[in-house]
């Protein structure tokens, strides 16, 4: 498993936690920035993370920024990529479990690195249960796709 990590200047604090967490669970990332706490443009770094989950270069993203929102709404730009906002431990199982979620998506102020380091061992480790829900992933591809839902 290979997973693509992005973070604005708000959360290089918790990506760096995170990465420390990978680090001891033996998981292989791949850091697209950002590199200190110099003030950047969020957009940049989600689009680069969600872009090698898109590109099967990495299995799954961790995105973070101060809130979580931001990166999730670029990340969400990248076809193929369902990025979930996570604040809690159930949302970051369920996003996986029913939403086939490819990308997870934190905010520094918003979760304790301890709730973060929860949540990606939850993400990474809940497998999508298929069926109805994948009816549902299928409609937001056609929505991605440009298709019209009636």
């Amino acid at each position: 498993m290979k997973i693509a990590l992005g973070a604005d200047h708000g959360a290089f604090e918790l990506k760096d936690s995170i990465k420390k967490h990978l680090d001891e669970k033996n998981i292989e990332y791949v850091d697209y920035g950002c590199f200190s706490k110099e003030s950047v443009d969020y957009p940049k770094f989600a689009y680069l993370a969600a872009s090698a989950v898109a590109k099967n270069e990495c299995d799954f993203g961790i995105i973070c920024c101060t809130t979580g929102l931001g990166v999730s709404m670029a990340a969400n730009k990248v076809k193929g990529i369902r990025a979930a906002v996570c604040t809690n431990e159930m949302l970051a199982e369920m996003t996986r479990r029913h939403n086939n979620a490819n990308v997870i998506c934190m905010g520094q102020n918003v979760v304790t690195p301890e709730l973060a380091n929860k949540m990606v061992d939850i993400f990474l480790s809940t497998e999508f249960e298929g069926g109805r829900h994948q009816r549902r992933i299928d409609l937001i591809t056609d929505i991605e796709n440009g298709k019209e839902l009636k």
